[in-house]
């Protein structure tokens, strides 16, 4: 099963850091917050990724080139070039990396990828600047289980996101940005079937917008109610907070080995 991450957009909010890098390179404990993201889904066994490439995309392009020199012990001939690498790279990701556009919105993106993910059924998408604990093995399960369209996973954050309402575990209502409701907001990880691509329409598509409100008036989004942590890199704040845990040996969301 694939997974999408959204790694397009311009990160304006962390301008300090994403003026000369996307923001899915900006680095927490030494690595990329994309490392982080791939490690949370590979440690479920989920290694097949789709990366949503938009803005300086041509550095993620290069980060992903060089891994698995910079991973690993090398012996290098200097007369003749021959490189040999002295041990394996412990990721086995497979990574798709796909230009959708420098300007494009977060439901372009994925608009934009329909050809690639239609004829694979279900899927899974998720931001390229948030992380955290959650089972995406009991994530799965629950979005089988319900029969719907669409699993947003609901997240309890700093109350400055989109939230939504609840009949049960089904979203009635999608409000972005609102500052009242239950105080449960997107926070990504998303398991979706192909028929969301009738709900998306072109570049300047906001998934956010149209598309999960709709979803949600048909009755085909349901929510993963994740009372675990939750982060997302906005700001040098939360990269500081992030940064901080890691350095602790506290950081929840490191979920593998």
């Amino acid at each position: 099963m694939k997974t999408v991450i959204l790694c397009g957009g311009l990160g304006t909010r962390l301008s300090e850091e994403t003026v000369i890098r996307p923001k899915p390179l900006v680095t927490v404990g030494g690595h990329p917050i994309l490392w982080h993201i791939l490690n949370s889904y590979g440690n479920f066994g989920f290694n097949e990724f789709v990366l949503a490439l938009g803005y300086k995309g041509e550095a993620i392009k290069k980060y992903f080139l060089n891994y698995y020199s910079l991973d690993s012990d090398l012996r290098i001939d200097l007369r003749t070039g021959a490189v040999e690498h002295l041990r394996e790279c412990p990721r086995d990701w497979q990574l798709d990396l796909i230009d959708t556009g420098d300007q494009s919105m977060t439901g372009g993106r994925l608009h934009r990828l329909e050809a690639l993910l239609q004829p694979q059924g279900t899927f899974m998408l998720t931001y390229g600047d948030g992380v955290g604990d959650v089972d995406i093995a009991k994530l799965l399960s629950f979005h089988r289980c319900h029969g719907k369209l669409a699993t947003v996973t609901a997240v309890r954050p700093p109350a400055r996101f989109g939230g939504m309402v609840f009949d049960g575990d089904r979203v009635a209502e999608f409000l972005e940005k609102p500052q009242t409701g239950e105080g449960w907001i997107n926070g990504g990880f998303f398991v979706f079937e192909p028929q969301i691509f009738d709900y998306l329409d072109g570049d300047s598509t906001v998934l956010e917008g149209a598309p999960l409100e709709n979803l949600a008036r048909d009755g085909q989004l349901m929510a993963y109610k994740h009372e675990g942590f939750w982060q997302c890199m906005d700001t040098v704040r939360d990269r500081q907070l992030l940064e901080s845990l890691w350095a602790g040996g506290a950081a929840p969301w490191k979920t593998w080995k």
